[in-house]
Formats: structure tokens, sequence, C-alpha cells
């Protein structure tokens, strides 16, 4: 018996339509798991579409509340919230294409850590208020500086104040100064002692007389026409000039105490500063640390880094050490002072160990080309949170710092202050 023609036409289609079904079904079945993702941070998952030839996903149904997007077989994006998301995956058969399918999956997204930490404001009408944050750009000499300065998570949980603090200054006859300070956790006052060293000491180097001593000294320092013996006096004599300022500032602190029924204990404080000027032979940076606070200058290609104060571990280990402290006033304090020329440098860097123990570890480290090198990409932006500080286009840097001091490092939450000068 013939068969007629329309039979093998009618079992072609049905053949189709059998083989449309079983990849559509197949397509359903698969064992899709989606990585995770956390709250805030980049997310990305491509499908792996390769197995099904046929199948196109048309859109991705209630991804528009994570705060991802879904385009060329990818999800990407920064999702906003933690939770278990369930996403309805419309698809469709390329020889079907009026006859979409839902295949549901499970998207789970973190909690991101920072979440889990209260961000309650200071109270503004205690004493020695002070802000949670603040940042600050402009001119350094005939380079720029930018400083952040941000409340650790620590006492942004409980509502207390941002202990560290910091001042910049432009001087007489082109001076520049930078001071940085870490208050002491355990100190009652200690926002106000940071506040207190930092700007007292600017204060001490606003001044001609002082800054004329200091000039006439450098310019014998560093010229051939002057015998080692008055080079090496007018070493002595810049030390010494360094070494009042920063005697003012403890005095300064005493009378601070006195004056609101405090011991000088209770404004316990670290304290750093860069006291600058460029010179037709270089750049000459006066510098004194006490505490654990780094000073780094950084030269043009990362070859050379120098930390130009000595830190309270290692040498000075025993605990930190604090400007409200006598017995830092004696023989060994001299080697607190640096006197450094360069013809140019790229960075000098300031911080407090907010900064530094997290980003650097070790106080070895500080020294480590590599180390600076993995600390400014990740200032440029090759980070979790891919948040950079853009040093060319820098009409914002100074925000920019401050979003990128927020950054998240376990068991790391104390103020953090970062100086740059560029």
């Amino acid at each position: 018996m013939k068969i007629p023609s329309f039979y093998f036409g009618t079992r072609k289609k049905v053949m189709e339509k059998a083989n449309i079904y079983k990849e559509k079904e197949e397509f359903k079945d698969a064992h899709w798991i989606l990585k995770n993702a956390n709250a805030g941070k980049a997310y990305e998952f491509s499908f792996q579409m390769e197995s099904f030839p046929n199948i196109k996903i048309k859109e991705i149904r209630n991804l528009n509340e994570t705060g991802l997007i879904f385009e060329n077989n990818k999800i990407s994006g920064i999702p906003e919230a933690h939770n278990l998301y369930h996403l309805d995956i419309e698809f469709f058969h390329t020889e079907d294409k009026d006859n979409t399918e839902i295949k549901r999956v499970q998207l789970l997204v973190n909690v991101d850590p920072k979440d889990l930490w209260k961000n309650i404001p200071s109270d503004k009408t205690a004493d020695f208020y002070k802000e949670d944050e603040v940042s600050l750009k402009g001119k350094f000499s005939d380079k720029k500086i930018v400083v952040a300065s941000k409340r650790g998570r620590s006492h942004a949980h409980e509502g207390k104040f941002r202990e560290d603090d910091f001042a910049v200054n432009e001087l007489p006859a082109e001076w520049n100064i930078v001071s940085v300070s870490d208050g002491a956790g355990s100190a009652l006052a200690a926002r106000e002692g940071a506040r207190v060293a930092t700007t007292s000491i600017n204060q001490f180097f606003n001044s001609p007389e002082v800054l004329d001593k200091i000039e006439k000294n450098i310019t014998i320092m560093y010229s051939s026409e002057y015998s080692e013996k008055e080079q090496n006096e007018a070493y002595q004599n810049v030390i010494r000039l360094l070494y009042e300022g920063v005697v003012q500032v403890h005095t300064t602190l005493d009378n601070t105490a006195v004056e609101n029924a405090f011991s000088i204990n209770d404004l316990h404080a670290t304290l750093i500063f860069a006291l600058v000027k460029k010179f037709s032979f270089g750049y000459v940076i006066l510098t004194f640390g006490v505490g654990d606070c780094p000073i780094n200058l950084i030269r043009n290609d990362f070859s050379q880094v120098k930390l130009l104060n000595p830190m309270d571990v290692g040498e000075f280990s025993g605990g930190t050490r604090f400007i409200t402290m006598k017995e830092i006033f004696n023989d060994h304090i001299v080697s607190r002072f640096g006197i450094t020329c360069v013809n140019d440098f790229s960075h000098l860097v300031l911080m407090t160990d907010g900064i530094y123990d997290p980003k650097f570890l070790t106080e070895n480290k500080l020294e480590d080309p590599e180390s600076w090198k993995i600390f400014f990409n990740d200032l440029n932006g090759n980070n979790d949170d891919c948040t950079k500080v853009d040093f060319v286009n820098d009409s914002e840097i100074d925000q920019q710092l401050l979003h990128w001091t927020d950054f998240w490092s376990r068991g790391n939450h104390d103020d953090r202050t970062l100086a740059i000068i560029y």
C-alpha cells in the first residue's frame, strides 16, 4: 500500500515538536547553581549555554529586586541587600520563539559585614565634639595634598568620637606643614589631645622668625661654602628648633589638661609631622614621630621607599609612646627627628595605624617597594569595592579618598587617617 506524502510531512512535524520539547525539558532539568553573591560587592555569573545551542534566555524575572542586570547570558552588577532571591529564567527554543517557558533558580546574596556594624552619630553637644569624618585637598609647596580622616567602625558602632586628627598649613616663606595624630582610645579626651597636638605644632612653625632660623641653617648644611664643623652645627641648630616645637606641643597639652581639670594622660595622643620646603638644591623634609604612625617618602618609580621616622615598635618596643609622655624627652629623642633632602619625589605619605595595620601588617613592609606598589594599586581601584582614588583627574580626590578609607578588613576597625602629598 502506498503511504500518502502528507504522512511523512506530518511525521516530520511531530518529530520536530518532540525534539523541541525534549530540548526544553533538558534545559529545565539542568542543575543550575548560581554562585553566591555578596551585598555591596561586584558580582558576575555567566550561563554556559554551549550544551543548549537551541535554547535562548529572554529575560530573568525578579532580578531587578537584587540590583543586578542580565545581558549577553551574564548576570552582573553590585547586589544591594542580602537575601535569598527566587529568579525565574524565561527562555524559548529557537524553533519555537513564540512559546516561552520558565525555569526557577535561586541566588543567595550574603550579608555585607559592614552592615552588621551600627553607625551611630557622635554627640554634637559633648565637649570637644569633632566631625565623624573629614577630608581636605589643596596645594602643598609646588605639589598637591589630599587627606582623609574617618571614624573607625568600633567607635561608630558605639556612637563614640573619631580620635584621629590632622592639620595642614601653608606657612610663611613657602614652607608647608602636615601633622597627623592618633588619640589613644583609652584616654578620656584623646580626641582633644590629637587636635591640640596637630594644631599646636603647626602654629609653632607658623612663625617667620622660627622659619628664618631654620632656613639659614638649612642653607649652611647644603652649601659647599661652609666647613664640615659649620654644617654639623647648623644640623644641630635645626634639630634644636624642631625640638622646641615638640616641647611647645607638650606644654600646650599640659596647659589644656590643667584648664579642664584633666590629667595630661587623659589627652594621650601620638604625633607625626612633616615640615617641607622646596629649595634650589631640592626638597627639604623635616620630620618627627612619636607613636606607631609612619611617614614614608616614595621616589618616582617606587625604586626607593624610605621610612622617615622611627616607629614605636621594635627599637621603641614596650607599648605605644605618646607626645604627652615626659619620658620621650630623653637622650633618645634626637633619633625621632629627621632631615631629608631629595631632588624630587612622587609621594610623601603620613598615616595612622588604622591604615598601616591592615594594609602593611608589619613594619618591615613600610620600606618594601613591592608593598607600596600593591598599596597604590589598591588606591587605584584594585580592591574588593572597586573604589578608586584618581590622582590625575583629581577634582573629587578628597571625597574619593574618604570613600576608600571605608574599606573592609576583618579585625581592623580603628580610626583611619591618610595624608598623601603628590
